[in-house]
């Protein structure tokens, strides 16, 4: 194994420990919250969560969390695994995501809507509260497309 090949693979090791945290961050976020609320939310047990301050503090851990997740997978690990696989990461940032799902990582119409939810929240999750309702229940339905994305990355570099 060259020696760039070893600073490839410990680029996507740290990656994914980071991506990892992440994920399991917001999986204990939502455990938390579903001690108490049954999802998908609805309007008057998102009022319950916002007049609660430790609840609010878990919803708005899940939004911070998956943004972080996104954020990562998006801009570090999917280039550190092309990298690793010897390939070019100097192309468009769809080529990338096609060649990704070329190598049955990521399905890239679903890997759009997960970045256009990203962007959702960065620019109106706070603007009402359907908004983050919409948000919330969203995030606790594709936290386990993210959780797949990262094991079909570990079956790869292994």
């Amino acid at each position: 194994m060259g020696h760039k090949t070893v600073v490839y693979q410990q680029k996507v090791a740290d990656n994914l420990k980071e991506s990892r945290k992440h994920l399991h961050r917001l999986d204990m976020a939502f455990l938390e919250l579903q001690r108490v609320y049954v999802f998908p939310l609805n309007s008057d047990n998102f009022s319950d969560i916002l007049g609660d301050v430790q609840h609010l503090a878990y919803s708005d851990q899940c939004i911070y969390r998956f943004s972080k997740l996104q954020d990562c997978m998006g801009a570090k690990l999917f280039k550190s695994v092309l990298l690793y696989q010897g390939e070019n990461i100097n192309k468009p940032f769809l080529d990338i995501l096609n060649r990704l799902e070329s190598m049955d990582i990521i399905d890239v119409d679903e890997w759009f809507e997960i970045r256009d939810l990203r962007n959702e929240i960065a620019h109106d999750y706070d603007a009402n509260d359907e908004t983050a309702i919409n948000v919330l229940n969203t995030i606790y339905k594709i936290k386990n497309e993210l959780a797949n994305i990262l094991e079909e990355i570990e079956k790869v570099i292994r």
